[in-house]
């Protein structure tokens, strides 16, 4: 019986701002490196076709999908989950905050996703109108809220 031959490379990634060493598979996808090898679970596969936004990290300060994106193109690139926002104190980040004081929580299946892309809304500097932040966040599904309290936990970081 013939069994599957797995072709695995070892590569060194950064990830939350640590060195990280892993064995990866050709053609594996981010999400399965960073959840399955790496263990963090914040990382979310849910459509894996980049429709959903629950997989969503930050590439260089980016909200990139990371069940599109190829592990092998993140080396030498600064990888962020929501596990590595928080400061160096353990205190959480003003937008872990807001989505809390602002009930923008509900099952929580899209709200690593959403918080990271919040992150690099609010880390760019602009002002926003509450439709272009409609727009900023319109490659996430939320079934839970309605958008409404993540849009208002978005608002009261930006203003």
């Amino acid at each position: 019986m013939r069994g599957v031959l797995f072709l695995l490379e070892l590569i060194t990634l950064n990830v939350n701002c640590e060195e990280r060493e892993v064995a990866i598979e050709v053609g594996e996808a981010l999400v399965d490196t960073l959840r399955d090898r790496l263990g963090l679970k914040s990382v979310k596969k849910g459509c894996k076709v980049g429709e959903c936004g629950a997989c969503t990290v930050l590439l260089d300060g980016q909200a990139t999908n990371s069940c599109t994106y190829l592990t092998i193109w993140a080396v030498g690139r600064k990888i962020v989950t929501v596990e590595g926002i928080r400061s160096k104190n353990g205190s959480l980040h003003p937008v872990q905050q807001a989505f809390i004081d602002e009930a923008a929580i509900q099952c929580g299946f899209c709200t690593p996703g959403l918080v990271l892309t919040a992150v690099e809304i609010v880390g760019r500097g602009i002002t926003y109108s509450r439709d272009e932040l409609r727009m900023l966040i319109s490659g996430h599904l939320c079934r839970c809220t309605g958008y409404e309290n993540i849009l208002n936990a978005i608002e009261k970081v930006l203003y």
